[in-house]
């Protein structure tokens, strides 16, 4: 716990000066706020001073009461400005909590990703992080005046009467023994509260994601059931929590009313021994109210801050995820044709199961290499390489001589264009998505685009043409239509490297043909990966690339391979076979 306060500490220290300035305005509200009893309780004698002397001095009376209105007023300007600043320094560290988890995502291996729900990372990113701010905004607006009005309270009221000063001392300390026990068991509940939270927004975006699935599967029973069951879960870890925190305020009021019964029979006492006056007792009274009333504050706070803190540790603990290697200090930059050699690579996504082994490959510059393969032999996987999406375990990728290693991977994947299996659409026009890969695209250029990858006819069928708005899943296009979308970007692009997962999968068999026509074109000066399952996409590939467990099989030509009657020759009659 010691460590994460620290840290979150740390992120307020660049706010010093307004911290400062949250310091002073209630440093004045709880001085101002503490003349005020002393004003009214002069306000009480002068009534019973005129009451028994015959006559009111309504003049003097009237000078309090305007004193005292003054100063509650001025107390309360000090309140606003003080609330004021501490929200400013709460939403500037927020805005870069947020900008250093967006930044961290960018740096994270995916592998990292790869192995977390994406519902938990968007609840630590969003959740976790609003509730760390509402817990900085209490501790900051609600933390400081209590503070200042405890020693201001107490001074006031040893000056008043030290015997009634030290019968409220007795109840603080037991108060605060029994806040602090319950909060030490509060945070380990919010922090399984939070965790839970994180495991309900992984299930509700699964579900949101895969409704189309679901309900042609007929399994909305079994996802309700599932989220309810996580539901549940949540339910009983926020009972625990808030029981545990509820219950501080409950003693804390008992304390603070036990203190009122002292004083009311040992104030009267001391009026009837002539050692304390009417008005210094209601003045006592209010003071005592001030002095218990912080204690009740910081009670309340006590689940609020623990919930903070918990959300505080899963935020971190996303910030120290280690970091994919850094960029070389001194890039190199090779300005060649694009030739791509695999030389001995190596690489598992777990260290004890290897799926590429030694594998060697050499992609000639402007030549089109097709990979395939059975399933899981990592075609996927060395395109991934190729983009430092993962770093290689053993060997080295070579682009026109220069190890990948020592580029950037800006400038790496800057010469690389790619259309994948799984088209990305993002909210926009259809015009901002063709032109996502190349910044500055002019209008005529995306409709050039367009028409080559062949999807201009179907865009100017739509409402509003190019400037058809989309939602962050396309959904109102079909599938053959986004990957048109995609296709036309990659052509904008105008990569040296050209990528193809399974680019024409989506596509109808009339669309098929056209596509290939216009990848011919695309691919033509380029260096091309392509992927496929569907053999009859990469007839006219220059080398044949067959991966078997993680290795090369064989490569060569069509025709060469079909007479070889190796791997490739039984996957080619396993599509084309008759029935």
């Amino acid at each position: 716990m010691s460590g994460t306060l620290r840290r979150v500490s740390g992120l307020l220290a660049a706010e010093r000066p307004l911290i400062a300035g949250i310091i002073a305005a209630g440093a004045a509200s709880v001085a101002l706020t503490a003349a005020g009893p002393l004003l009214l309780g002069r306000a009480t004698d002068l009534v019973v001073e005129g009451a028994l002397a015959g006559g009111l001095d309504r003049g003097a009376l009237a000078g309090v009461l305007l004193a005292a209105c003054a100063v509650y007023a001025a107390a309360g300007l000090c309140a606003v400005v003080q609330a004021r600043a501490a929200n400013r320094a709460v939403q500037r560290v927020l805005r870069r909590l947020r900008e250093a988890v967006q930044a961290k995502t960018a740096r994270v291996p995916l592998r990292h990703f790869d192995a977390q729900p994406r519902g938990e990372v968007l609840s630590r990113a969003t959740n976790d992080v609003d509730n760390l701010g509402t817990a900085l905004q209490q501790a900051l607006g609600q933390l400081v005046v209590p503070l200042f009005s405890v020693f201001a309270m107490l001074g006031v009221m040893f000056w008043l009467s030290w015997p009634l000063a030290l019968f409220s001392l007795v109840t603080a300390p037991l108060s605060v023994l029994i806040a602090a026990k319950l909060a030490g068991r509060a945070r380990p509940a919010y922090a399984g509260l939070w965790r839970h939270t994180g495991e309900l927004t992984s299930r509700v975006e699964e579900a949101l994601n895969g409704h189309a699935l679901i309900r042609a599967y007929g399994r909305q029973e079994q996802i309700r059931a599932r989220f309810e069951d996580g539901n549940a879960e949540l339910v009983r870890s926020t009972r625990t929590a808030q029981a545990l925190s509820t219950v501080i305020q409950p003693v804390m009021m008992f304390a603070s009313n036990l203190n009122y019964l002292v004083i009311a029979v040992a104030g009267g006492l001391l009026v009837l021994s002539g050692g304390l006056t009417v008005g210094g007792v209601q003045a006592f009274f209010q003071y005592s109210r001030q002095y218990s009333q912080p204690f009740s504050q910081l009670a309340g706070m006590i689940g609020m801050v623990q919930s903070g803190l918990a959300s505080a540790e899963r935020v971190l603990a996303l910030l120290d995820v280690p970091e994919q290697d850094p960029d070389p200090a001194r890039p190199v930059r090779p300005d060649g044709p694009g030739r791509v050699v695999f030389e001995r690579v190596s690489f598992g996504y777990s260290p004890d199961r290897p799926l590429l082994r030694g594998l060697d490959l050499v992609a000639e510059a402007g030549r089109t290499v097709a990979i395939v393969g059975p399933t899981g032999a990592g075609k996927t996987t060395l395109v991934n390489l190729l983009l430092r999406f993962h770093e290689l375990d053993g060997g080295r990728i070579t682009l026109d001589g220069a190890d990948i290693a020592r580029m950037t991977r800006a400038d790496l994947r800057s010469r690389i264009g790619m259309v994948l299996q799984d088209t990305w659409l993002f909210g926009g026009t259809i015009a901002e998505n063709i032109a996502y890969g190349a910044h500055g695209a002019t209008r005529d250029q995306v409709v050039a685009a367009a028409r080559a990858a062949h999807a201009d006819r179907f865009v100017r069928t739509l409402p509003d043409g190019y400037d058809t708005r989309l939602d962050d899943e396309g959904s109102s296009l079909s599938a053959g239509e986004m990957q048109l979308l995609a296709i036309a970007r990659a052509f904008l692009a105008d990569p040296a490297i050209l990528v193809l997962d399974e680019a024409t999968s989506s596509v109808d068999t009339r669309t098929e043909s056209l596509v290939q026509e216009a990848m011919a074109r695309l691919r033509a000066g380029r260096t091309a990966f392509v992927i496929a399952h569907r053999l009859s996409t990469i007839r006219d590939a220059d080398t044949i690339v067959v991966l078997r467990d993680g290795a090369v099989a064989e490569q060569g030509g069509h025709d060469e391979l079909l007479a070889a009657g190796g791997l490739y020759a039984s996957l080619y009659a396993a599509q084309f076979a008759a029935p």
